[in-house]
């Protein structure tokens, strides 16, 4: 049983393999009672040696019986661990870090899902970290009580604060698991990819890392701000009214903070956002300043290396119904006549399949990629092509959260009769992402095809006939650009 020493105390791994891994470490203290709703604190010392072979419990959320990837680990709002897997052999020299972010709409996932576990990547000769941090109305909440008690603290992204806490955990810890502090790369998809680029717009993060991968991350986020209302109700006003539908007869910090976790947590999930009276992530005017496209256009980011990029057909799975109000919902947000939309896919079914990947994700993806690369750093966007052989007479594309197992190398914990082909591309995947983290360039051996993005929409794709380099769709990108220029530039979508 492999033991070490970190600043709170004594840990007893486990081993796997060639994978040492350690587990539920909290790196800050329990967000309960008095502390809902406050940024996190240090997490306390223990005595003797604390076993650190189980994941701490996940965040409080719903767990859908249509997510076939969630955990079935334990739920609270005690939930603030950190996860660390190392190679048994290593070199002398430290590791470089990779610390995930998990997705889930900022209302779902965690470190303990399954396809998540880190012991293939480290066997790659690095050192993975992933983490818990607060989910739903846990880590994303403002009310005007909250304020006006809090006034010298940073408000609402609680769940964002607690990503920082565990960088800030990662420079003061992983060199005691042979990590490098000074070689850390941020990655994550969907709202963990979103994560990361916040990560790098805020400038109290600059220097907890040095690299970044964003997978399925958006770019051009649509929250509200705090306590300014635009075109949309405020955040402090969305608490109100939650606040009100929960009875809480007199509102106060503590009457709030008295209310049950169930009642938090709703029915939250990623088909029921419940927009009325759930905010997610908030402009706060200090930590998030506005979305993470307007700070990049700004020069205010991390000048670090980037890999950016989405899968080839990220919203084409969603159901008729739902995929039909998100294209009503981004169609009033732009101010395109639909028509206008048509004619440009071709066809009403082809700009309901294409509009809502390419608007959230592809566009923001090339946008996001141009502007790091004017930033004078190495960047290299890419698209995710590729589906088991298996599953290819069901799909028509890479869907949203594809290539998750892919990057950990957990196909078969998702999907059955995964062939050597698909073992293939996930070994090149995780040597593309490993190889990135090491040196800052995702070339390696035989494959040097990938090259810095410039201004011509090149992408590397990643294909059933493996990597092959080719442009975006430019005339349709250049139109979403220029449409979200637009209806910025009209304050449709405030800030």
């Amino acid at each position: 049983m492999p033991t070490l020493s970190i600043e709170t105390g004594a840990l007893a791994g486990g081993v796997d393999g060639g994978v040492e891994h350690f587990l539920g470490i909290p790196y800050a203290a329990a967000p309960v009672g008095v502390l809902r709703w406050r940024p996190p604190r240090p997490a306390a010392a223990w005595t003797g040696v604390r076993t650190a072979t189980q994941f701490g419990a996940d965040s409080v959320q719903n767990r859908p019986s249509w997510d076939a990837t969630a955990s079935s680990g334990s739920m609270s709002e005690d939930c603030l661990f950190i996860n660390v897997w190392r190679p048994v052999e290593r070199p002398r020299e430290p590791l470089p870090v990779m610390v995930w972010i998990h997705g889930g709409g900022f209302v779902m996932g965690s470190s303990s899902q399954p396809m998540l576990d880190g012991g293939a990547l480290a066997s790659r000769g690095v050192i993975v970290v992933t983490f818990n941090y607060r989910l739903g109305r846990f880590g994303f909440f403002a009310h005007p009580v909250l304020s006006a008690a809090q006034r010298d603290e940073l408000l609402g992204n609680y769940g964002l604060m607690d990503q920082m806490a565990a960088l800030r955990w990662v420079q003061r810890n992983i060199a005691a698991f042979g990590g490098n502090p000074g070689n850390v790369t941020i990655f994550g998809e969907s709202a963990g990819g979103t994560s990361v680029l916040q990560l790098m717009a805020m400038q109290v993060a600059h220097g907890l890392f040095h690299r970044a991968i964003a997978q399925s991350s958006g770019g051009r986020d649509l929250w509200p701000s705090i306590d300014t209302a635009t075109h949309r109700p405020s955040a402090e006003v969305i608490g109100e009214r939650f606040a009100h539908e929960a009875a809480v007869a007199e509102a106060s910090p503590a009457a709030l903070r008295a209310l049950p976790a169930d009642v938090l947590r709703g029915d939250l999930d990623l088909v029921n956002m419940c927009p009325e009276t759930y905010s997610g992530p908030m402009f706060d005017g200090i930590l998030v300043k506005g979305p993470a496209a307007q700070v990049f256009e700004a020069r205010q980011h991390a000048r670090v290396p980037l890999i950016i990029g989405c899968t080839s057909n990220e919203l084409g799975q969603t159901p008729d119904f739902l995929r039909d109000r998100m294209v009503d919902r981004f169609v009033e947000l732009l101010g395109v006549p639909r028509e206008q939309l048509d004619a440009l896919y071709g066809s009403a079914r082809a700009c309901n399949l294409g509009f809502v990947s390419d608007l959230p994700f592809v566009e923001p993806a090339r946008h996001i990629a141009r502007l790091s690369a004017q930033g004078g750093v190495p960047t290299f966007l890419y698209v995710f092509d590729y589906v088991t052989e298996a599953r290819r007479q069901l799909s028509n594309g890479a869907s949203h959260a594809s290539d998750v197992p892919f990057t950990f190398s957990s196909l078969r914990r998702v999907w059955e009769n995964i062939t050597p082909a698909d073992d293939a591309l996930s070994a090149l995947l995780i040597d593309c992402w490993t190889r990135f983290a090491r040196s800052g360039d995702p070339n390696h051996g035989a494959f040097a095809g990938w090259k810095p993005y410039t201004h011509d929409s090149m992408a590397l794709w990643f294909t059933h006939a493996g990597p092959i380099v080719r442009a975006l769709d430019t005339r349709i990108l250049d139109f979403l650009e220029n449409a979200h220029l637009a209806a910025g530039a009209k304050g449709r979508h405030g800030a």
